[in-house]
Parts: structure tokens; C-alpha cells; sequence
């Protein structure tokens, strides 16, 4: 099984990621934790790339080509191999951010984009999703309050993160099938039970 955490920075996917990989592994299911972009030496060189800050503003169309390097990277050396080898995988972003940052954040071709998250893919698309939602506003005053600096994708303004939020409802209504939304301004024991009821239910259905 691929699973992917995606929603803004600030939304609590870590916790409720690590949560997902002891439940998977209290069953006997082997688990490979990645994240984008990064997961292999050479993608996490390109995050580093892509989320310091520089002096030079960064082209839109140079992002997107560095976030779609970095994935093929991930899925040719990490993802694939690691779901012919039979584990789950769980993964702090994917493809779903690329159509919300660069394609609603960034107002890049949504169709281009698909083409072209499809190719870096190899098709590869997540089993499920889970979309932790959390208001722009709401998201940047927990990253204040954990006093780390902000990276170069944090420091966007307001407006930017409000066109984020929008692509990723957008991407929820648009998948339904593959796609779980949830209020990450609810206590993390609520939507923890949330995750972990429903992935309780695919696995009591993969038996049958």
C-alpha cells in the first residue's frame, strides 16, 4: 500500500504519519517512512535546493522542474523498490502538492502539470491520501510557536497560502475516492482515530 500525508506545513502530518507506521507494523506489515522532495541522497541535495533562502528569487517553472527531479528520483529508487519488496509506504507529501503549490500556489498549466507529475511518477499514484486541512492563518501561528526559522516555502505571503489551501480542497474534491480530508484544527486524538479507523476498515477488506 502507498500512502501520502499531504497539507501545510504546520498541520501535524509527522505525528499522525508515525502513528500510521506502528499501527501497520503492530499488524506484521513491513514500512518504508519517505518524504518529498527528498528520500534518497540525491533528492534530499534538491530539497535542499528548493527550500533554502536565497538572494535569488526562484522561477516558478525552475521550481517545479526541481520538485519533479526530485520525485523521480524518490519513486525510481525508493517507492518502487520499496512496493516491489512488498512494503507499505507512507510518504510526507507527493504529487498532490506539486497541483497545489505550482499549480494553484503558482498558477502553472494544471494540465501540464499532470503530464508531467505523471511522467516523473512512472503513473505511480497514491492507494489513499490524507489531506490534513488547516487555515493559512492557523498553520503560520504554530510554526511560530514551535520557534524554528522558516524555510523559503513557509516565508510565502498569506495570499500565495490561501491559493495552497484552495488546490488542495480542489485536489479533494477532485479524488474522492483516493482522497481523505481532515480538520487538523481538531485534536490530533480525534483524527487519529479517524486514520487509523479507516485504514482498519481496507485492511479487514484486503482480507476478505
Amino acid at each position: 500500500m502507498f500512502i501520502t500525508f499531504e497539507g501545510p506545513d504546520g498541520a501535524g502530518k509527522s505525528t499522525h504519519i508515525r502513528a500510521v507506521k506502528e499501527f501497520l507494523e503492530e499488524r506484521g506489515r513491513k514500512v518504508v517512512l519517505t518524504r518529498e522532495p527528498g528520500g534518497t541522497t540525491l533528492a534530499e541535495q534538491i530539497r535542499e535546493l528548493l527550500l533554502v533562502k536565497s538572494a535569488e528569487a526562484m522561477d516558478d517553472k525552475t521550481e517545479l522542474l526541481l520538485y519533479l527531479a526530485a520525485r523521480a528520483q524518490h519513486v525510481s529508487q525508493k517507492i518502487l523498490p520499496a512496493i516491489e519488496a512488498g512494503c507499505d509506504v507512507i510518504c510526507d507529501r507527493f504529487s498532490d502538492s506539486s497541483v497545489a503549490y505550482q499549480g494553484y500556489g503558482r498558477g502553472i498549466n494544471l494540465g501540464l502539470l499532470k503530464q508531467m507529475n505523471d511522467w516523473a511518477c512512472q503513473g505511480l499514484v497514491p492507494d489513499y491520501t490524507f489531506v490534513m486541512l488547516l487555515k493559512p492563518a492557523d498553520a503560520l501561528a504554530r510554526l511560530k510557536k514551535d520557534g524554528r526559522e522558516l524555510d523559503r516555502m513557509e516565508l510565502e505571503d498569506i495570499a500565495f497560502k490561501e491559493r495552497v489551501y484552495n488546490g488542495f480542497l480542489a485536489c479533494a474534491e477532485a479524488r474522492p475516492g483516493r482522497v481523505v480530508t481532515l480538520d487538523a484544527s481538531d485534536a490530533i486524538e480525534t483524527n487519529r482515530a479517524k486514520i487509523l479507523e479507516f485504514l482498519e476498515g481496507w485492511l479487514e477488506t484486503e482480507k476478505r
